[in-house]
Order: C-alpha cells, then structure tokens, then sequence
C-alpha cells in the first residue's frame, strides 16, 4: 500500500509516504515564527500550517516518486494538540481523500509516538517483540504504557503537572536560553557537570516523599523547576554565567534519572523484555546513553526511533495507519478533536 500520512499537531507540518514496508519520503517544516515569544504561539502555528501544508505534501510525493492517483490511503493525526493546527491537517487530509475517493484514516498523535519503534528505518528494522513498555516523553506529554502484541495498552503512568519537555524548557527559559531549550540544554550539558547541583528528583526511590514508590509509575516535573528557580535567585548572576554548564548538566541528570527509572522499573513489574522511547525529547542525547546502559544492566531490548522520527514526523502517521489496517482496527472513522489526550485506565482493549 502507499499510505500519505500527515502531521499537524504543533509547530512542524510534515508530510510521509510509506511504501509498503518502507518510508518512501519524510518531509518536515520547522516553524521559526515562535522563537521570540518563548513558546507556540497557536494563531501563528496555524497559519503557518496552511501556508505549507501543499508544497510539503506535493514534496512528499515527489520524493517518493509516485504521483497521487496511486495513492491507497491517506492518514492525518486527530489530536491531540493546538486545535487549530490539527484541523488544518485533518481537513486537507479528508479532503484529499474524497477527491481521490480513498479511505481516510485519523491517527491519535500520541499513539503514533508510542508506535514510533514500528516505523520501518531500514531492510532489517527490529521492532518490539511480544508486550513492551512504551515511554513517550515530550514537551506536552510524558506518558507510559503496557503496550501489547494486539497494539491494545494500558496507561500505568503519566506526569501530575509538567511534561519532561516542559520542564527542560521552562527551565531553560530561566537560565535565558532561546527556545525551543531543550536541544540548547542537552548541547551545554555535554561539557557540564551533571553531579554540580543535587535538584529534586521527584516520585523515584530517590525522592524524601517514596515511601508510596512501589507500582507507583507517575510523573512530576513542576517541583524541580520551583527548584531551579529557588537556587538560582539565591546565586549571583555572574556566577550562574561562570556555571552554565554544570547547571544546565544538573537539570538534564533530574530529568532523565527519573525517566530512566521508571521506565526500567515498569518493565520488570510487569516482567516484559522490551522498552520503547519515543517523543521529541527521546532525542536527548543523555536520555538515549542512559537508556541504552540501563536497559543492558538489566537485561532489556531498547528501542529508539532515529532522530528524525522522535520528533513531530508524518512517517509515524503513516506507519501507525498501515499498521492498524493490517490488523483490521480502522472502523467508521469517527472521532473527536481534542487538544488534551484523554487516556483511561485501560487505553484501548483488544481488537
């Protein structure tokens, strides 16, 4: 099948053809419009969006060298994210596919990410084997899963306040670094000393407040950016700039440590050989050699998307909607556009 998948969700527009079992073309714009206002601004996001959505997907299928009528099946996230740039994607999506008379799939945006391990990166592309512990870390979510062989899971845990890419933001913003902070952050961290300053690592076995720890697989972020807003106030500005590094080294260690944590922890729980890390911040190139030496301490298969599919990508639209037509899941195409995902305790049953 060659299946266009679309991606409006935030700040990229982005446009994929899967070929079968291969990503024929990948194509992203990277919105520049937000960095003087420190975050997404969703007016501007949108417009943007319809500005680019035509030439990216006309480039997506150049690229892969087919034409449009030979399109099967055209897939576009539904959320969640900024509702006005997700209804730019889905619309040209639906559209599209009524033109063409072909069937449209809407793909849940955080399941893609969480499906990400399944996008076919090369020939002899290894993906999850049996259930699999899924942590999808971003700037608006951090989420983990029991993801079963029936693409059915169940949401263990998830963060009470601020996602792990917010906090590395957030407190980026603190220390005066452009955004978006996270990569800027990852960059000084690499030259940094991670041990410099001990910052709250929240709901871990490291945290004063564990005693309720055991089976406990949530998230919290907002403590440890009152933190760093507490230290730095107390310490003269020179002295921040002398630190930067270590600072910025400090922060990435709390974040990670704890996303390593339980993510590691969830797996022998629930006694699964597989880990999976998907979302923008699985990009971080601390969180990537953590994982990798955490997860061969204990004797668990780790799998990453490459760079380029850990951020916002069509390819994972793609790649989802070929894998639920394969098993049968795509029904009467109803659904809700919603900014906020709303996972239940048990996700999505067996199909």
């Amino acid at each position: 099948m060659n299946i266009l998948g679309i991606e409006t969700s935030c700040d990229e527009t982005s446009a994929a053809i899967l070929i079968d079992d291969r990503v024929g073309s990948n194509v992203i714009s990277s919105q520049r419009c937000h960095t003087g206002f420190g975050g997404v601004v969703p007016e501007l996001a949108s417009r943007e969006h319809e500005r680019m959505i035509v030439p990216i997907v006309e480039s997506a299928v150049t690229e892969a060298n087919i034409t449009k009528n030979e399109l099967d099946c055209i897939a576009a996230t539904a959320g969640p994210g900024l509702i006005g740039a997700v209804m730019v994607g889905l619309c040209f999506a639906e559209g599209m596919a009524f033109a063409l008379d072909i069937p449209f799939v809407p793909v849940n945006h955080i399941e893609a990410h969480m499906f990400s391990a399944f996008i076919p990166e090369s020939p002899n592309h290894r993906v999850p084997e049996g259930p699999f512990i899924s942590l999808v870390v971003s700037g608006g979510h951090t989420l983990l899963s029991l993801v079963r062989e029936d693409l059915g899971y169940e949401v263990i845990g998830r963060t009470l306040d601020d996602a792990a890419g917010e906090a590395f933001d957030k407190t980026g913003k603190m220390l005066g670094l452009p955004y978006p902070a996270g990569p800027v952050i990852d960059r000084l961290a690499s030259t940094g000393d991670p041990h410099f300053h001990s910052f709250p690592k929240a709901l871990t076995s490291q945290s004063q407040t564990s005693r309720n720890y055991r089976g406990n697989f949530d998230f919290s972020f907002s403590g440890l950016k009152t933190s760093v807003l507490t230290w730095l106030q107390k310490h003269p500005r020179d002295f921040v700039a002398a630190h930067l590094n270590d600072i910025a080294a400090s922060i990435q260690h709390a974040i990670v440590s704890v996303l390593v944590e339980k993510a590691i922890a969830a797996a022998r729980h629930f006694r699964v050989s597989a880990v999976s890390v998907a979302g923008g911040v699985s990009a971080n190139s601390a969180l990537r050699e953590a994982m990798k030496e955490a997860c061969a301490r204990h004797g668990i298969d780790l799998h990453i998307p490459g760079t380029v599919y850990s951020t916002d990508n069509a390819a994972m639209i793609a790649s989802l909607a070929g894998l639920m037509l394969s098993k049968g899941m795509v029904g009467d195409n109803r659904y809700d556009v919603a900014p906020f995902a709303s996972f239940g305790a048990a996700s999505r049953k067996s199909h």
